[in-house]
């Protein structure tokens, strides 16, 4: 998560809901058109020179509708600060309507001609303007556009986006053919969902926010809950509220106890990581059931955590009773084993979290709970729904809402932009992480978070969401060093100290 992102609202809209704030406010609360866009290009310039404040030449580029219109606002702001400015035409601005064509013919008025799109366009040019599509963009980028996009991502110039980065869906995160990776994106009236996970958050870079004075009243009028999937980012100051400091006469009986199945042959990290993992979010007590083989060696690593070799099904039944939660999957394998031992653990009422090799059997099952955590990257999601992966990636609010109509409990679509539903059927957003998270065990990692915080009596749903949190934040704290080498173990220190706030 960008620092600067920590302040933004936590509402998500879709494009479609965007539009209706901008049409009550215009048509109901007395709001022009042009005033907005005016308001919306001042703030995006003002955006541009807090982060680059010694561009001197700027290249806006523009489109054909409203975007077009904020850059060519933009465009003579920084004409009447004196800066100078190259504005490149993508279409017949001729053709333009409304508060756009406005926009144009004010801009014209400062004699400055706009020109076309060429290799070298950009050449001694400090900062670009992005104001070629906007959200209304419903089909993938072709032609001139595309190889400007290209261009664009190319150069050596920084890029700012007005509203949303161009070729980005404004729904769904997912790159329309191409899209420009944005330093910073400056947005109005209402965040777009589309923005927050995908490539989404990858091209939006730095996000600004301005609500352009739209009055309240209209934001109260529109329904987050409709079904165009509409979503909340989570805040990890709102969520951490229930990690209290403990009483004095606290005992390890009151924070619960994990079990962590799994640990096949050959598989004794991955359930190491998520029971340590368990432990450092302060479980008062974890267990493993892993094969025998490996239940010494634990116990020797981590003696903390008791380890049990598990063979049959009557080695794990008195780990059941003992437990508060379970946690099945990491390193579980696919073996008679592995799926005699998931179809036990579903049989309990305890609250589960499933994830790794558990989901990849849990796809060839018909069961769902609203006591289970599901946690699937998008590939595990593809087996859970009999679909692929670009599927899911396509629109992963979609893929989301099919998997918890499916189980029906909490569901955790990782990836960039991890996205929950709770057993609501409500919709979240963690835009926190980083790339360093592709490593091996960062999975198992989570797993553990999210159980450990459930066996301290936190609710399923905000254990789910704070675990997420969690996890991201301690992968972001830990890449002091660099994103690449950084291991799911480099977490544990980091989550300790987030469970602890001051």
């Amino acid at each position: 998560m960008h620092e600067s992102n920590l302040n933004l609202p936590v509402n998500l809209y879709t494009a479609e809901q965007v539009r209706e704030l901008d049409r009550l406010a215009i048509e109901e609360h007395g709001v022009t058109g042009y005033s907005l866009m005016q308001h919306a290009a001042r703030f995006s310039y003002d955006v541009l020179k807090q982060h680059w404040p010694d561009a001197n030449n700027i290249a806006v580029v523009c489109g054909g509708g409203n975007n077009a219109g904020d850059g060519y606002v933009l465009a003579k702001l920084a004409i009447e600060d004196d800066k100078q400015v190259s504005l490149i035409n993508m279409f017949n601005a001729e053709h333009l309507k409304g508060d756009a064509a406005t926009a144009y013919q004010d801009f014209l008025a400062t004699k400055i001609k706009p020109i076309k799109f060429s290799a070298s366009v950009f050449e001694d040019v400090d900062i670009i303007v992005d104001a070629l599509f906007g959200t209304g963009l419903d089909r993938d980028i072709e032609g001139k556009c595309c190889d400007l996009i290209k261009l664009m991502n190319t150069s050596e110039c920084p890029t700012i986006s007005i509203d949303i980065p161009s070729g980005i869906n404004a729904d769904t995160g997912h790159t329309m053919n191409v899209a420009v990776n944005a330093d910073v994106t400056a947005t109005f009236i209402g965040l777009k969902q589309g923005m927050f996970t995908n490539d989404g958050l990858a091209a939006s870079g730095v996000i600004k926010f301005n609500d352009l004075d739209v009055p309240e009243e209209v934001y109260q009028q529109i329904n987050l809950n409709s079904d165009s999937h509409a979503a909340s980012r989570l805040t990890f100051e709102d969520l951490s509220k229930v990690l209290e400091p403990r009483h004095r006469n606290s005992h390890k009986g009151h924070f619960g106890h994990v079990l962590i199945v799994g640990g096949d042959e050959g598989y004794l990290g991955a359930v190491r990581m998520a029971a340590e993992a368990a432990a450092r979010v302060g479980a008062g007590l974890v267990s493993i059931a892993t094969r025998s083989s490996h239940s010494s060696l634990l116990s020797t690593v981590r003696p903390e955590i008791m380890s049990h070799g598990v063979e049959t099904l009557d080695d794990l039944m008195p780990l059941i009773k003992r437990a508060t939660v379970i946690a099945i999957g990491p390193g579980l394998g696919k073996s008679e084993w592995a799926k005699l031992l998931l179809a036990r653990v579903l049989e309990s009422k305890l609250p589960i979290v499933i994830d790794a090799d558990a989901l990849n059997l849990l796809a060839e099952e018909e069961q769902a709970s609203k006591s289970w955590v599901i946690t699937p990257h998008p590939g595990e999601a593809a087996r859970l729904l009999n679909s692929d992966t670009n599927t899911i990636q396509q629109n992963r609010f979609k893929s989301l809402g099919l998997l918890h109509e499916k189980f029906q409990g909490p569901i955790v679509l990782k990836g960039c932009g991890t996205l929950i539903a709770d057993t609501k059927g409500e919709f979240f957003v963690c835009d926190a992480g980083n790339p360093g998270m592709s490593s091996g065990g960062m999975g198992d990692v989570l797993t553990g978070v999210i159980a450990g915080l459930i066996a301290q009596g936190i609710e399923i749903n905000h254990a789910t969401k704070l675990g997420v949190c969690l996890h991201a934040i301690a992968a972001d704290r830990a890449r002091n060093r660099g994103e690449r080498g950084l291991l799911a173990m480099d977490l544990m220190q980091h989550l300790r100290n987030l469970v602890n706030p001051e």
